[in-house]
């Protein structure tokens, strides 16, 4: 099972509160595995979406309300918040998202790749914190394969329309010319090189680069032709700026309306195009109420990148077709790991008992001969076979990616007396 959020289920403001750095996601992952200790978990934290898998006994714990309720106290979020923006899903949906997301038909950009890395980087940190196991393993790894394919297979990463280039065009409406603007960068992260990739192609005027770090800044800076630039000078380089793409790792915003407004009049109110690409966000939104002060946001770059989807609508259905068959085959394969032993165990039981039955009889008939003792033996198979039939085929049919097949299972467990299921197949997702 899993709940989440994403730009479909809840704007930013919402989910800018459940985003988890890297060492955030350790901590939580690893609170979460001391708190719920037979439970497989992975989360996944990105820009646009947070979300928690999880694989616990048919009747354990983690239940979705306790799920909910981590986030909540991990964030210190309201409850009621989450209740009403959070999205949850059990057994095959779970592995119809994750296939979906890790081939990017759920991305704010259709095609991009970024999303595959985020989400092997997600199961590589719940592999080293050994929150994954029979369930999760094969799972993350079989959604992994698939983004691989649908990236390889189909013309979904080709002619995109990214962040990046949305954030152009909106500055290309504001400017008409970028040789005399100056573009500065807060932060240094992949979003962030994505962004001044597409400026820089622009040829504006100056490129600076500004983070904590010197260091990265620096790198990022060479990368461009840009300079970096110190981040204890963050005022004197917002008035300088005419584009300023921000996106760091700060857990709160880093430009608030009370250090920015006094700021214009030493710009002399010129006009500033401020790129929000962070996830909590860097800029108060109330800075776009000014005059003058152009700021757009993720959700905003989702509204316009949303479109694409309709005019791609062929290679869509190419990938989608992809994540339908790989949702299949991924049911089939796991009906038969979790069914199969049952399977086995129901013919052992009962040919076995079958067999103790007709050598009482045959102890009883010593003149019988062996011709009529085999016919008597297949007899005794066939009847067996016949009646286990109808129970086997009820088990072979029912999708063990939902709720009847567990059902099933342990209702024959019941019945026929059949050992207790293994750890491996006694969980669902």
């Amino acid at each position: 099972m899993l709940v989440g959020l994403s730009p479909k289920s809840a704007p930013v403001e919402v989910r800018e509160r459940v985003t988890f750095a890297a060492e955030e996601a350790r901590q939580a992952l690893e609170r979460f595995n001391r708190r719920f200790d037979n439970c497989e978990a992975v989360l996944l934290s990105t820009c646009n979406r947070t979300e928690l898998y999880a694989a616990r006994a048919v009747h354990g714990h983690p239940r979705v309300e306790e799920m909910i309720e981590f986030f909540a106290e991990e964030k210190q979020c309201p409850r009621d918040l989450l209740t009403t923006h959070i999205y949850e899903k059990n057994d095959r949906d779970v592995v119809d998202h994750l296939f979906t997301v890790s081939t990017s038909l759920d991305s704010m950009v259709l095609g991009e790749t970024q999303i595959l890395g985020q989400v092997r980087e997600a199961y590589d940190l719940a592999c080293r914190m050994q929150t994954t196991g029979t369930m999760l393993n094969p799972l993350f790894q079989r959604a992994i394969a698939v983004g691989k394919q649908v990236l390889h297979q189909t013309a979904l990463s080709e002619g995109r329309v990214s962040v990046a280039s949305v954030a152009v065009d909106f500055a290309r409406r504001i400017f008409d010319r970028f040789s005399d603007k100056i573009v500065l960068s807060i932060g240094a992260g992949k979003m962030a090189q994505l962004v001044l990739q597409s400026f820089h192609g622009l040829k504006p005027k100056r490129l600076m680069v500004c983070n904590r770090d010197p260091s990265k800044a620096g790198e990022l800076a060479s990368r461009f032709s840009g300079e970096a630039v110190p981040f204890e000078h963050l005022s004197e380089h917002l008035v300088a700026a005419d584009i300023v793409v921000s996106s760091t790792g700060s857990s709160h915003p880093i430009l608030t309306k009370q250090l920015f407004e006094p700021l214009l009049r030493t710009r002399r109110y010129r006009p500033i195009f401020l790129i929000d690409i962070a996830m909590p966000r860097d800029i108060e939104s109330a800075i776009g109420e000014l005059n003058n002060v152009y700021l757009y946001n993720l959700d905003d770059l989702q509204r316009v990148t949303a479109q694409t989807h309709t005019q791609r609508r062929d290679t869509v259905d190419d990938a989608r077709q992809i994540v339908t068959r790989a949702v299949a085959d991924y049911a089939q394969w796991h009906r038969a790991r979790e069914l199969g032993p049952l399977i086995d165990q129901l013919y052992q039981r009962y040919h076995e008992q079958a067999k103790e039955e007709l050598q009482r009889t045959l102890t009883k008939l010593p003149n019988i001969s062996a011709a009529e003792r085999e016919h008597l033996e297949e007899l005794t198979r066939r009847i067996v076979n016949k009646l286990l039939h109808d129970p086997i085929r009820a088990l072979r049919d029912a999708d063990s990616l939902h709720a009847p097949a567990a059902q099933y299972s342990h209702a024959l467990r019941k019945l026929f007396q059949l050992d207790p299921p293994s750890e491996k197949s006694n969980n669902e997702s």
